[in-house]
């Protein structure tokens, strides 16, 4: 299906400019997805979906999106439009992922796959057109794929291109131009872009070095040599330790049981290093020899690098171990400005609300980990107080009455 939209004034006149929308998804109608989109028979354990806007979101409704449900598990969902090729206009692809469970390892990237893939058996050797969006495992993984298809062969884009890692939804978006340059963006912020021929290894090189040229035999690339009129003084060579002249062999000192002695060695403070010959400029340096370069004769330049004739399928196709991530907003366009727009009408929306939400769990979930921890504190330290050895009891012997204290009936000495 296409969506015709958006009109422009030029001059004072009015004239209508159109962006072709060939698929957009946000998942409006609740279950109503489920006719839109197929799921691969390929496999009889791929991981199942679920419609939820997650634990956190800027709008319940709007940031409803498809999460993955099953630990470790493959992935495999697709939805079809009506078919297209790009030639001779850009092609945008556009969608939002989030990673609210903390992903260790999974892909959170889209295909694109040409109109006659069997959606049912969908799978990961499937041939598609390009591969694109985010992609973490471990620390060392955290990058955005862009990956196009070309004669055959997946070619994956030379450079590294940062992906984000946080629980947060973030808006990726990719841009090829028919002048077969790209772009890549996220979060509506331009990240990466360049040429297709420069950081793709689609062509073999225009140039390549002569394999008839070399190095002449007399090119001399010291830029320094030894100067030959230097030469190392008599009183250079010293040795490197020395024996210790304040060491004194100690009075016990029995050469029969411990052997002969000798004072520790120390480090020579005349001790020059080794000698080498001071360095002046080669007199003969011709420079670093270049190897020439001839025109490549594999070398076929291509203006259609950018091109897909039959683009009609989008496709979930991944690995998860940690499941929760949640795709959203999807978009295939002609425009980048309607992309642009539609991005911040979506996630631009309902990304503060979102992160404000996510603040408020984290605040309450700190509070509730501190008032637990009290409690146990508090509840140790009564346990503690009852626990407490408050010694033996005192007994207090009652005496007969003849004993009572005051009447000592013991004669004193002066009346025997």
């Amino acid at each position: 299906m296409r969506i015709t939209a958006a009109v422009c004034f030029i001059s004072a006149l009015a004239c209508a400019a159109y962006a072709e929308v060939y698929f957009k998804e946000q998942f409006l109608d609740g279950d109503g997805w489920k006719s839109r989109w197929v799921e691969s028979k390929h496999k009889s354990d791929y991981g199942q979906w679920k419609l939820t806007s997650g634990k956190f979101y800027g709008d319940a409704e709007l940031d409803k999106g498809l999460q993955t449900s099953q630990e470790a598990r493959f992935y495999a969902l697709s939805s079809r439009f009506d078919s297209f090729s790009n030639e001779g206009k850009p092609l945008v692809i556009q969608f939002t992922v989030k990673h609210e469970q903390k992903i260790d390892c999974g892909g959170g990237y889209v295909k694109i796959f040409p109109a006659d893939l069997e959606q049912t058996d969908m799978h990961g050797e499937s041939q598609y057109y390009i591969m694109f969006g985010p992609d973490i495992c471990g620390y060392s993984t955290k990058k955005v794929h862009v990956i196009f298809n070309y004669k055959g062969q997946n070619r994956l884009i030379k450079k590294d291109i940062k992906c984000k890692d946080d629980e947060l939804t973030h808006l990726y978006t990719l841009i090829l131009r028919p002048d077969q340059t790209y772009e890549v963006k996220i979060d509506n912020e331009k990240v990466e872009s360049g040429s297709l021929e420069e950081d793709w290894d689609f062509l073999p090189p225009k140039k390549i070095k002569d394999p008839e040229a070399k190095k002449p035999e007399d090119w001399d690339d010291r830029a320094k040599i030894d100067d030959p009129e230097d030469t190392k003084s008599e009183d250079w060579d010293k040795p490197e330790n020395i024996p210790d002249p304040d060491a004194k062999k100690p009075d016990d000192w029995d050469e029969d049981m411990d052997g002969e002695w000798e004072p520790a060695m120390i480090p020579n403070p005349e001790y020059k290093g080794e000698w080498k010959p001071k360095q002046i400029d080669n007199p003969n340096y011709k420079g670093t020899w270049i190897h020439p370069e001839i025109d490549n004769p594999e070398y076929t330049p291509d203006d259609s690098i950018y091109k897909f004739d039959n683009i009609g399928i989008l496709g979930l196709d991944l690995w998860q171990v940690k499941t929760g991530t949640i795709f959203d907003n999807f978009l295939i366009t002609d425009d980048v400005e309607e992309a642009e727009k539609f991005g911040t009408e979506t996630w631009g929306a309902t990304k503060g609300p979102e992160k404000k939400m996510k603040d408020q769990q984290e605040e309450e979930e700190r509070k509730k980990s501190e008032d637990e921890e009290k409690s146990k504190k508090d509840g140790d330290n009564e346990e503690d107080m009852e626990d407490v050895d408050d010694g033996p009891e005192e007994h207090t012997e009652e005496l007969p009455e003849d004993e009572e204290e005051g009447e000592d009936d013991t004669v004193p000495k002066d009346e025997l």
